[in-house]
């Protein structure tokens, strides 16, 4: 089992300047690895992901600075073109309109993947050294367990995050212990079959005035101009304090249950789907801004490592169909 552990890093000038010219570099070959492929297949003889793992090797005597990125790190741009393909191929066979997959801008290519290699963790100085970038100082508030399968490092606005994902044995079944059925929400976020009313925070809703207002002052801005990018940083902070507020929220409702209950019941809801069945805006801002499918992740990983039972139910006639139901 693979567990997640997210750290706020502090890179130096050097180290940041580096991660920087890494992930323009990493952006370069997706977006070139992805024009190959689409080429390829307009001519009707399709790419293999092996051909384009090859392709790499060539590609350092035409752009000399994939040779500054760890070697594993480029696989792993491989590995997200074709991991986007087939998530892109397996959308149109469920019948949803999808378009092609866009190529990747500045500003929406953000992590660089060390994967199984390529990094050296100091506990006792909190630090973490990536091959090609240098020593990066990473506040470790909580220690992870495990053995270290890989490291991500990510950019998330003006800061810097590492995620460490670590391999946990799994915990012995609980034998026994309560029951409870959780049945999740718009106007209440969950309800269980206990009683209990967990309300809805709608952090989202609660910054919503302030969303708006920074988004009209970028759009009053030239394009990459000094202001525009600091009116965007702005914007990009509260983002961030949003989704920083919703996952301490997830983690703890997540922990209370597997702590307390043997077996927990919940939806299979398909999410993506309900967000894209019609055209409620306001719907699928809601349903997005809740994140089930995150809070069923969070109840799935801390569950696999307590000995907790996750059932999965199907949710077809779960919903009262009147009010004396």
């Amino acid at each position: 089992m693979i567990v997640s552990y997210k750290y706020r890093a502090y890179p130096g000038p050097v180290a940041e300047t580096q991660l920087n010219v890494a992930l323009d570099t990493c952006r370069w070959l997706y977006n070139k690895l992805l024009e190959e492929c689409n080429e390829a297949r307009a001519c009707g003889v399709p790419l293999k992901k092996k051909e384009t793992q090859a392709r790499i090797v060539t590609l350092k005597d035409e752009n000399p600075a994939l040779k500054e990125v760890y070697s594993k790190v480029l696989q792993m741009v491989n590995y997200t073109v074709w991991s986007n393909i087939a998530a892109l191929s397996q959308t149109k066979q469920r019948g949803r309109k999808v378009g092609k997959l866009r190529f990747r801008s500045a500003f929406r290519y953000r992590t660089l993947n060390y994967n199984q290699s390529g990094f050296r963790i100091d506990r006792e100085h909190n630090s973490i050294t990536f091959s090609k970038i240098g020593t990066v100082r990473v506040r470790m508030h909580r220690p992870y367990i495990g053995t270290v399968k890989g490291i991500l490092i990510t950019r998330s606005g003006d800061g810097w995050y590492v995620i460490i994902q670590a391999e946990q044995e799994v915990s012995e079944t609980k034998q026994c212990g309560r029951s409870v059925g959780i049945d999740v929400g718009l106007n209440a976020y969950c309800v269980d079959s206990d009683g209990r009313v967990v309300e809805n925070p709608r952090f989202y809703e609660h910054s919503l005035g302030r969303i708006k207002k920074l988004q009209q002052s970028v759009a009053r801005k030239n394009r990459f101009s000094k202001n525009w990018k600091k009116a965007k940083s702005r914007l990009d902070k509260v983002y961030e304090h949003i989704s920083n507020q919703r996952n301490d929220f997830l983690h703890k409702l997540s922990r209370q249950y597997v702590d307390t209950y043997a077996t927990i019941c919940v939806e299979n809801l398909d999410v993506r789907g309900l967000k894209e069945k019609d055209n409620n805006t306001g719907m699928h801002r809601s349903i997005h801004s809740v994140a089930w499918g995150r809070f069923f992740s969070y109840l799935s990983y801390k569950a696999e490592s307590a000995g907790t039972k996750l059932i999965k139910v199907n949710p077809k006639n779960t919903t009262q169909m009147c009010s004396n139901c």
